[in-house]
This record gives C-alpha cells, structure tokens and sequence, in this order.
C-alpha cells in the first residue's frame, strides 16, 4: 500500500462542470516515508467554465495556462510518474492492476477525489488507483478530542494551517501552490501516525 496525497486546483467547484488545473502530489510509502513529489498545470478542457473568484483562490488564470499540458496527457504522465517511484513500467493503457492499492490521501480529499474521478471520466480512462480515501480532516476529528482528553492542547479549526501549525510546520513560501500543500499535508499526516503510534489502549 502506498499512499498518494495529493492537494488539486480547479477552475470552479463543481466536477460535472469546472476542471482540474493544476495537480500536486507527493507518494508515500506505508510507513511515510516519502518516496516522490510531482506538480503539473493543465489547460482546462471547458474554457467557459474558468471563474473569477476560484482564480482568486489559486491565483492562475487562463492565460498564464496557455502552454500547460491538456488531461489526456497529463493523467497518463501522472500514472507513470507513481510506477516510476517504484520502479515499475506502465502500460499506456491500464494501470489498475499496479497502482490499484495506491490509497488517495489529502485534506478535506473527498472533494479532491471527485474532481480527479471525474477527470478520469472526461477522458475515458479508466480508474486505477483504490476506493478507499484517508482524510485528514476526518482522522484530526475522531482523534483531537482523545488527545484533548488526555491533557495535550490541540487546535481550535481544522484548516491545514492550523494542523500543520499543530506540528510545527509551516509553508515554505507564501504563494499558493498545488505541491506545497500537498507536501505540507502529508508532513502533517507523517507527524500525526508518528504521534498515533505512541497511543496505548488501556482496558478496564
């Protein structure tokens, strides 16, 4: 098992109607240990659907796109940059059989998870990589109430900020990027199983 976290721009917030423009993903072993880091822009396949607040968010717009590689391309390069991590060849058609316990990971990541099945949709190619997800917004719920109870302070929001900050790390950079909070949440995640490795389960 390998786990792929993974932080999307898009051109809008809606994967029926708005695209994928920029990936960043880091790949991790079972035990975190990071194995990779991979960034690609891609010029959206719906051109109309680019809006104006989302620019604001990532700060691309359609021009500064125009060079970027289109998704037919970019899904197949992306398959190939997780095999090459592992040495692995792959087959330019269907990649399920080698990346099919490759686990989605991210924050907030069931709406990273659409846009990209949806992607794969688009292009109709099929899915290669597990159904199952981990997400850390979901995890740092369960598990920030336990640690609060056990006497450790814990943050008040669950923004990536805040749970980086949590662990002592920050952004490297102050622009908005794809990679960055890719690399920055599955530092997060690492620190996180480290300190979920050291819980005991007492029994009464």
């Amino acid at each position: 098992m390998e786990y792929l976290v993974i932080d999307l721009e898009m051109s809008g917030d809606d994967p029926s109607y708005h695209d994928i423009i920029e990936i960043g993903a880091v790949l991790y072993t079972e035990e975190w240990r990071e194995m990779g880091r991979y960034q690609s822009y891609i010029y959206p396949e719906n051109e109309e659907a680019f809006s104006k607040p989302s620019a604001e968010v990532h700060g691309l717009s359609l021009e500064e796109l125009q060079d970027a590689p289109v998704l037919d391309d970019v899904l197949p390069a992306f398959e190939e940059w997780i095999l090459s991590q592992r040495n692995l060849r792959p087959d330019p058609f269907d990649n399920t059989r080698l990346l099919k316990h490759t686990m989605i990971a991210g924050l907030g990541i069931v709406n990273d998870f659409a846009f990209l099945k949806a992607a794969y949709g688009i292009i109709n190619r099929r899915w290669p990589f597990s159904y199952r997800m981990l997400d850390m917004q979901s995890i740092t719920h369960a598990l920030f109430p336990i640690f609060r109870d056990a006497g450790l302070e814990v943050p008040s929001r669950q923004s990536l900020t805040a749970i980086a900050g949590y662990f002592g790390l920050e952004r490297e950079t102050e622009d908005h990027s794809a990679l960055e909070d890719a690399v920055l949440t599955g530092s997060a995640f690492r620190e996180l199983m480290a300190l979920v490795g050291k819980l005991k389960l007492i029994q009464d």
